[in-house]
């Protein structure tokens, strides 16, 4: 006759497996100390396993004190040991810089995640390979910024990626200097709102630059890159700049970084502004 204990027996290898994947989950930071963690159904739907199977592997994470149980619908993580290594005795803090191309806001950001040590995430370095692999899957141009196909698609999939970086570098208890363009989202108040709510729930906090430039700096910083997306804006730069709003700032609490000729350095303007956020 069997010696394993019943419940062993009734439930297999899956409540060792499953109570494995939800430990990682809390020590990782996904599910963080404090947090209500889905409901038994939720899951079980994410598992494919039954309740039955959940309350098994919860009862075990509360047995080594990871989960403490309010009610059956409510469980909460616990595992202050996380939450110290991610707070690491400082606030995380987002520096999101947006700007028009050909502005400089990817060597603001990054004279400005050299000068504080923090992570840097570019939306061209971040997500360009596949973007450009992408559109010639869809039987475009991998240079293409324009068509539909692009700005419909392809474009909301870079940004919805971008902020997956952000969240996972704030859930980790790191800060992020985080560049993109970001024309449309930052004009929208209401996506705004969302970014504020998303980094303040993460335990961040959000500082927003917008970094612009004369025209012909502008223009300049443009050839200099050689990139072929940007052929188009060269091949019809007064018809590219008559679609601009030169004039544009952010629908939300932002500083402006000028990066004209002329203007202060930008490494200068990135002191500054650390000097500023420190405060």
């Amino acid at each position: 006759m069997s010696t394993r204990p019943a419940d062993e027996m009734r439930y297999g290898s899956t409540v060792p497996t499953v109570t494995r994947v939800i430990r990682d989950r809390i020590e990782s930071g996904r599910y963080a100390h404090g947090s209500q963690l889905p409901s038994t159904r939720e899951l079980a739907d994410d598992f494919n396993v039954s309740g039955a199977t959940i309350t098994k592997a919860m009862q075990n994470l509360a047995a080594d004190g990871l989960v403490v149980s309010k009610a059956k619908s409510s469980r909460i993580v616990h595992y202050p040991e996380g939450a110290a290594q991610t707070e690491r005795g400082t606030t995380t803090v987002v520096v999101a810089i947006g700007g028009l191309a050909g502005t400089g806001k990817s060597e603001f950001g990054r004279i400005l995640a050299r000068l504080s040590g923090t992570a840097m995430v570019d939306k061209d370095t971040t997500t360009r390979a596949v973007v450009e692999a992408s559109l010639e899957a869809l039987g475009q141009l991998a240079s293409d910024r324009e068509s539909d196909t692009y700005l419909e698609v392809i474009r909301p999939a870079e940004y919805r990626a971008l902020l997956m970086t952000l969240q996972e570098n704030l859930e980790c208890g790191i800060s992020v200097v985080v560049s993109a363009p970001f024309t449309k989202e930052l004009a929208d108040r209401a996506w705004c709102d969302r970014l504020q709510a998303l980094v303040t729930r993460l335990g961040g906090e959000l500082h927003v630059v917008w970094v612009r430039c004369d025209p012909d700096t502008m223009r300049t910083y443009i050839q200099g890159r050689g990139a072929a997306r940007d052929a188009y804006k060269l091949a019809n730069w007064d018809a590219y700049l008559d679609g601009l709003d030169l004039d544009m700032r952010p629908e939300i609490e932002h500083t402006v970084i000028d990066n004209s000729a002329g203007a202060p350095p930008l490494e200068q303007q990135a002191a500054e502004l650390l000097a500023r956020i420190a405060r």
